[in-house]
């Protein structure tokens, strides 16, 4: 059965209740109108209304039901009741049921029904038509796994995802194109697994974890005469979103016992957060999660495993669409004092011969570039793929380096230009010029050490310090210094010495 379907089934009957909902009108009637106009993209025997009563203010739409299906799985939900109430002033309340559930059937006979509850939920629409304010609150809103029917084998057991005291607002602007901007808050976010593994002997699944004050901003453009089933379509209509998220803590627990092998521990965080952006010009996004630690024992090990690490962190920026400006772009990669428990040192150094601090891989690459095509179009795939090169480099810095492991640490620093003029002075790369500087201590004991161990036969550390001796230079007690420049003539320099 495939997972990804429902998913994103899910997600567009969520953006059809907010989108929806933020796009009406002062009157109910409006509301319901622009409703329907959304739930276009069920197809037109996607939608089932019962019947369509106004009575005064208030419009009330009875039975409401959506399905879809595309070839591999189809999606079922059964709205119940919906309500839309004039306020009187200027404002449209919209009222749906506490609870509702949803089917998802896939091509090989698996159902999937959960049930989607909401305790007091309140949706107000203000604004005009051309721009519409959204607001939301609710004490709980989540999704709860009800069972899994597999031919004669019903699965069930505790499966549930609740979002607490969530609150936040909407607005959106625009016709063809939809602006929406969101800003939610959740005060905790709850989830749990307690399951047994159908047809196995007492095997089973159970985790629980809590996600404390987490925040959702983003801003987005969606097309709304768009095929969902081809990204490619929606990034050339003009798609596009940026924002991210923040919490301030997690913590789970888990206890795992299937295929006749059994894991359980626990994992926690401090602050984490999310920012990306991703269009038809632009793809990047920049995560940063602050005292990871986990904790496990297994039946693989005899003892217990601890990790630790006081920050993660990864970015990656790049332009994907064609354009005659450079933009940024960059790569880096935050790994800060990794340290794990004495235990797994034992396992490949039982004499405690390596020094055992935290160990630390820290890279920030940055600079600006542009692409010559648009990397998002499959038609411009070939082109791309035939042409020698589809990317053009302005810059490149070495803005950080930092690998410490084992008592060694290796820094270093570079900048260089490129002139794309010149494609065949380094064979079909345009030419750099420049500097970088690495250095590195504590090398020549690290692989005493190594040898020390037995991990490494002498004969070929011997052959690791000739090579050092070619390409670093001694600037102190076991301490070296390598310096790579390529000038404008195209000649690469190593300490001085040409290359090349």
């Amino acid at each position: 059965m495939t997972y990804i379907t429902p998913l994103r089934s899910a997600v567009c009957i969520a953006a059809l209740f907010v989108g929806g909902a933020a796009q009406a009108d002062v009157t109910a009637a409006q509301v319901w109108e622009d409703w329907k106009s959304q739930m276009g993209l069920y197809g037109e025997n996607g939608v089932t209304i019962g019947a369509e009563e106004q009575s005064g203010d208030t419009l009330t739409v009875r039975d409401l039901a959506l399905e879809m299906d595309d070839g591999e799985t189809s999606f079922a939900a059964t709205m119940g009741d919906i309500t839309l109430t004039e306020l009187g002033d200027g404002t449209v309340s919209v009222t749906m049921a506490e609870s509702y559930p949803l089917v998802i059937t896939g091509d090989d006979g698996v159902v999937v029904t959960l049930q989607v509850s909401q305790s007091n939920l309140e949706m107000i629409v203000s604004g005009d038509p051309e721009a519409m304010n959204y607001a939301i609150s609710a004490d709980r809103y989540g999704i709860e796994l009800v069972d899994v029917v597999d031919g004669d084998v019903t699965f069930t057991g505790d499966a549930s995802l609740m979002a607490n005291d969530m609150s936040g607002t909407y607005t959106t602007t625009g016709d063809e194109l939809r602006n929406l901007t969101y800003d939610m808050d959740i005060a905790s976010l709850d989830f749990l697994v307690d399951v047994q593994i159908p047809g196995a002997d007492g095997e089973y699944i159970t985790a629980s974890g809590k996600y404390d004050n987490m925040s959702m901003q983003a801003d987005m453009v969606m097309p709304m005469d768009v095929d969902y089933d081809n990204p490619d379509d929606m990034f050339a209509k003009g798609f596009s979103v940026e924002g991210g998220y923040s919490i301030d803590s997690t913590a789970a627990v888990f206890d795992i016992n299937a295929d006749g092998d059994q894991v359980a521990g626990s994992a926690s965080t401090g602050p984490a957060n999310l920012e990306g952006v991703f269009n038809s010009q632009t793809v990047g996004y920049d995560t940063t999660v602050s005292d990871l630690a986990v904790s496990l024992t297994t039946s693989d090990l005899p003892f217990p495993v601890d990790i630790s690490m006081a920050e993660y962190g990864i970015g990656f920026q790049m332009p994907v669409g064609k354009s005659d400006e450079v933009a940024d772009l960059g790569l880096s990669i935050n790994l800060i004092d990794l340290a794990v428990n004495d235990m797994i040192w034992d396992m490949f150094d039982p004499g405690s011969v390596l020094p055992r601090d935290p160990a630390t891989i820290q890279l920030d690459i940055a600079g600006k570039g542009k692409a010559l095509f648009d990397m998002l179009d499959p038609e411009q795939a070939a082109a791309m793929n035939n042409a020698d090169m589809p990317f053009e480099l302005e810059n490149m810095s070495l803005n950080t380096l930092r690998v410490a492991l084992a008592g060694a640490l290796m820094t270093g620093t570079g900048e260089f230009t490129f002139d794309n003029t010149d494609l065949e002075t380094f064979d079909g790369m345009p030419r750099p010029e420049g500097d970088a500087i690495v250095e590195v201590s504590g090398l020549n004991k690290l692989m005493d050490n190594l040898v020390a161990m037995g991990l490494v036969p002498e004969d070929q550390i011997m052959g690791g310090r000739m090579m050092l001796g070619m390409f670093a230079r001694t600037t102190g007690d076991d301490q070296l210094e390598t310096k790579i420049e390529v000038n404008g003539e195209g000649h690469v320099l190593v300490n001085g010495q040409r290359m090349r």
